[in-house]
């Protein structure tokens, strides 16, 4: 997967590189680990959605104590 201009995730569609899927990116969500929104992150959805999960915050004792969550909704498919 790779982030294009304008916070758009692109990835290979089901039927591998023929297709592509384009999601917008639609909430960004800084964290403390200990309050992590699992409901909402692992919930189910009404349409095709992508949660991306990583790392942020300050380090501190060389770690990294938020999650940094991106929220994404399906825009379109393309031919490649």
């Amino acid at each position: 997967m790779r982030v294009i201009g304008g916070g758009l995730p692109a990835r290979p569609g089901p039927d591998g590189p023929r297709r592509t899927a384009v999601l917008r990116v639609r909430e960004p969500e800084q964290v403390d680990e200990d309050a992590f929104p699992t409901a909402k992150v692992y919930g189910d959805t009404t349409r095709p959605e992508l949660r991306l999960i990583t790392c942020g915050g300050e380090l501190l004792d060389g770690h990294r104590p938020d999650d940094i969550i991106l929220y994404a909704d399906l825009v379109a498919v393309r031919a490649a």
